[in-house]
């Protein structure tokens, strides 16, 4: 665990696109999504990241699946209202789980010489997940902003409706400690602002 996120640290943002709340696609004629919160815990790391002028990622999906609400021509597809990227913010378009698969995301962050990567989006159990676990193989070092995640409810092979609150838990405790380190986001603005924060109480002290 670093002391402070600063150059060299990216925020990507995972499919922050609308179609992940048309709920009956994703979790049956029940689907039900956990965090409300997460749209807007996500547009306060974007505030974050750019009053820093730090490195700002965005995937979007553009689904293989016929009926699938993540297509780019849709508007479901679109990114929802105050997650849109900025000028000068790259975008990676994706049509698998992992954002590194079929895609230059790699070599774009290394080009702009990011060893650190802070992870948000949807769906924790899926591209979220999948792109995880795939930066820390790649040796980044990575970071998953719990409450700044979501996912829906998912009908199991064996039937079992589990609860979307469950399926984003259950991602979560596999991604941390392994791939990755869980923080929330009051923790990822506390290395934000590592350096005024430290400064605040040695000036205290005087």
């Amino acid at each position: 665990m670093i002391s402070k996120f600063g150059v060299g640290t990216a925020l990507l943002l995972v499919d922050v696109q609308n179609g992940v709340d048309v709920l009956d696609y994703w979790g049956g004629p029940t689907g039900r999504r956990n965090n409300p919160q997460a749209e807007r815990n996500l547009r306060t790391l974007l505030e974050g990241w750019r009053k820093k002028s730090l490195h700002v990622f965005y995937t979007m999906h553009d689904s293989r699946e016929q009926h699938s609400p993540l297509k780019l021509a849709l508007p479901t597809g679109h990114i929802i209202n105050g997650l849109e990227p900025h000028s000068g913010e790259s975008v990676t378009i994706k049509d698998v789980n992992s954002g590194f698969i079929g895609t230059n995301l790699e070599l774009v962050l290394r080009r702009q010489r990011i060893q650190r990567i802070v992870v948000a989006g949807f769906f924790t159990n899926m591209c979220v997940e999948t792109t995880v676990r795939m930066a820390g193989n790649l040796g980044f070092d990575t970071y998953v902003v719990e409450d700044a995640c979501a996912t829906t409810n998912r009908v199991g092979w064996d039937g079992v409706d589990r609860d979307a609150e469950l399926v984003h838990a259950m991602a979560i405790t596999s991604m941390d400690g392994e791939f990755c380190t869980a923080l929330k986001t009051s923790d990822v603005l506390g290395l934000l602002d590592a350096d005024a924060t430290q400064l605040s109480r040695r000036q205290g002290n005087e």
